[in-house]
């Protein structure tokens, strides 16, 4: 299968070192701990058919959100959409959310749940409060999660019945591992509200880097079951990814697995959910 041109990565990163909020990144990390920029990005993203990305947050700083904006802004048109980060619980979360919102660039919010000790920090009452102000403002939710935070989402979402979410990663089931319950299930119930996407990217990171195609169509096969073509979006994790893998590495594997789609269900899949979803 060849690459469809028009493509869109709905999910990378950019980051410099100097600037001094990826606290996560250290230099164990030692194959993506450098600065990566658009430039690093575009000959990957070409050679994939890649014409439109989506610039994801990597630090929980509102600065990293202001930087990402003017990146994106840079891009020559590339870059149509940031998901940034915000307190959800400061006192100011809603002016400030008002503030950068005015930026049309800003698509999406993506507080980094994954790493809060609290499960259940998506249900307090002062991020409530901004979760409400959310769809008013234009904003969706990108949630990075881990399967054990998905009963917690999904309450979220009862409480917030006008707000657009998709899930990155898969909710990054331990591929390697084997994990698969609570995750299927999980997943399972999160797609039965029609206002849940759906990433793939990540599956390749969790699932290490000695994974084949084999090791990852079962969860693939999962998603696509509960979601459907048009409510899955595909993004690199870059660079990210280079931690089990490559870009190419991951486009290749994707494309194998959607072998048995249909045109339309791969330009879904490779742009169209994406499209829609994030109004690029």
């Amino acid at each position: 299968m060849t690459a469809i041109t028009g493509q869109v990565d709905a999910h990378h990163h950019v980051w410099s070192l100097a600037r001094g909020d990826y606290g996560w990144l250290t230099p164990a990390h030692k194959e993506i701990y450098r600065d990566f920029s658009l430039a690093d990005l575009a000959p990957l993203r070409e050679a994939a058919g890649v014409t439109t990305t989506v610039l994801v947050q990597a630090a929980p700083t509102v600065s990293e959100t202001e930087f990402l904006l003017k990146v994106a802004k840079n891009s020559d048109g590339v870059v149509k959409g940031v998901v940034g980060w915000v307190d959800l619980a400061a006192a100011d979360a809603i002016p400030m959310l008002t503030r950068l919102a005015r930026n049309s660039l800003l698509k999406s919010i993506r507080p980094m749940l994954q790493d809060l000790r609290d499960p259940d920090w998506i249900l307090r009452p002062d991020v409530g409060r901004a979760l409400s102000a959310m769809p008013r403002l234009g904003l969706r939710f990108d949630a990075l999660v881990r399967p054990g935070q998905l009963p917690a989402l999904l309450t979220m979402l009862d409480r917030n019945p006008e707000l657009a979410l998709v899930i990155d990663h898969g909710a990054k089931p331990d591929i390697a591992a084997g994990m698969w319950e609570p995750w299927a299930q999980s997943m399972r119930e999160a797609a039965s509200n029609p206002r849940v996407r759906c990433k793939l990217s990540g599956l390749l990171s969790e699932a290490g880097p000695n994974a084949t195609i084999e090791t990852l169509r079962p969860y693939y096969d999962h998603l696509l079951e509960c979601f459907g073509a048009q409510r899955i979006m595909w993004g690199s994790d870059w660079p990210v990814i280079n931690l089990s893998g490559t870009y190419q590495r991951w486009y290749a594997a994707t494309v194998a697995l959607m072998a048995g789609l249909t045109p339309q269900e791969r330009a879904a899949v490779m742009g169209g959910t994406a499209r829609k979803f994030y109004g690029l």
